[in-house]
């Protein structure tokens, strides 16, 4: 079982840095996470807890992307298969992929939620990344900067308030 182990601490290296961050006062910083190999950066100010997949409790007539509830520290939470409501994937039947992570709202969006995440990458800061000129495509509100990195790699920004209050992601009855 080291994998787990090694799984484990992890976790909490990220989550004792993670509160390192809130700590600390910063221009912009994000939980950098993948959802269908897609780079997403999550406001740290926005996001809540982190939590290892784990049994999820279906919730009928729902639509496909709201996998269920799950209880997460005593509190049932609505569990978001991120990357399937992003239209990233379709449905994934089966057990949570490894390295799988919930990421809970932060508590002051008032949104007892938790968004399903594929891997953590870790944190970024804005001095890491270079905004991207603006396109034409057309995104959703919640949709912020996209970044790219050093390695070159893209990232698009969530606002997690934002996608708190949209009528599409709070509309989970199919």
């Amino acid at each position: 079982m080291p994998s787990k182990d090694a799984l484990r601490e992890l976790q909490l290296r990220l989550a004792s840095r993670l509160q390192a961050a809130r700590e600390r006062p910063r221009e912009s910083g994000w939980l950098a996470v993948e959802c269908a190999q897609v780079g997403l950066l999550l406001p740290l100010a926005q996001a809540g807890e982190i939590h290892a997949a784990r049994q999820v409790s279906p919730v009928p007539h729902a639509k496909p992307w709201m996998l269920g509830v799950a209880n997460l520290r005593g509190q049932l939470n609505a569990v978001v298969d991120l990357g399937q409501f992003l239209h990233l994937r379709t449905a994934a039947p089966g057990p949570f992929r490894s390295g799988a992570q919930l990421v809970m709202l932060n508590p002051s969006l008032r949104l007892n939620a938790a968004i399903l995440v594929d891997r953590l990458a870790g944190l970024r800061d804005s001095d890491q990344l270079e905004r991207l000129a603006a396109d034409d495509h057309v995104r959703p509100g919640f949709a912020g900067s996209r970044w790219r990195d050093r390695q070159g790699r893209e990232w698009q920004e969530l606002d997690l308030a934002a996608l708190a209050q949209d009528p599409q992601f709070l509309d989970v009855a199919a």
